[in-house]
């Protein structure tokens, strides 16, 4: 992710993860707010519950990446929408997760058979995305093939078992205010110039 974020110019960032000890970028002078979701709330540099809005300002993030945040998210859509009002205009929004076609699918269900997780289809984030005003910069298929393939995942594969979806939140336009002219009042001079000739009307 880190090469692919490399030109971004954003200075505040915020990781929703599920886990406390998951690294994020090295992105030079990037500053991280670290939150991981478990047992319903969020845990990390701040607390909160999960059902509850993000604990944020509206554009308070230049960069907001939700690394498989998704999928145990009690509410999937609730969670998209709060990303994409904290993040900036301008700002890119990173979204992390294991493909429902990919060869990590299954492993991913047996290891989550007790608990609420869902794997999201890329083609209806970016749906929501799009309805939520940004445009989408791209998406990858990223990693190994399978759980047991020890080769290490690195750049694009087409059959990786995730998925990095990059969607960025479009600046507001400034629309030129119509100006509608006032009628000005303008002095009327009632003395005749010196050398006009009055003529007498019989």
């Amino acid at each position: 992710m880190a090469p692919l974020l490399q030109r971004e110019t954003g200075r505040r960032a915020l990781r929703i993860g599920v886990a406390d000890d998951d690294a994020v970028p090295p992105l030079p002078d990037v500053t991280w707010t670290r939150l991981w979701l478990t047992e319903g709330g969020y845990r990390g540099d701040l607390r909160g519950r999960a059902d509850e809005p993000l604990p944020f300002i509206d554009e308070a993030f230049d960069l907001v990446w939700l690394q498989h945040a998704l999928e145990p998210a009690p509410q999937v859509a609730a969670l998209l929408a709060e990303a994409c009002r904290v993040l900036a205009a301008g700002g890119v929004l990173v979204v992390t997760a294991v493909h429902p076609l990919g060869g990590w699918a299954p492993w991913f269900c047996w290891r989550a058979r007790r608990q609420r997780q869902s794997l999201q289809w890329p083609w209806r984030l970016r749906q929501q995305l799009r309805r939520q005003g940004l445009e989408i910069d791209g998406l990858h298929r990223l990693g190994a093939v399978w759980p047991s393939d020890a080769r290490p995942a690195g750049g694009d594969s087409r059959w990786g078992g995730g998925y990095l979806l990059l969607a960025r939140k479009q600046r507001r336009q400034a629309i030129p205010l119509k100006l509608r002219p006032l009628p000005a009042r303008a002095p009327v001079n009632a003395h005749l110039s010196p050398g006009t000739r009055r003529h007498s009307v019989s």
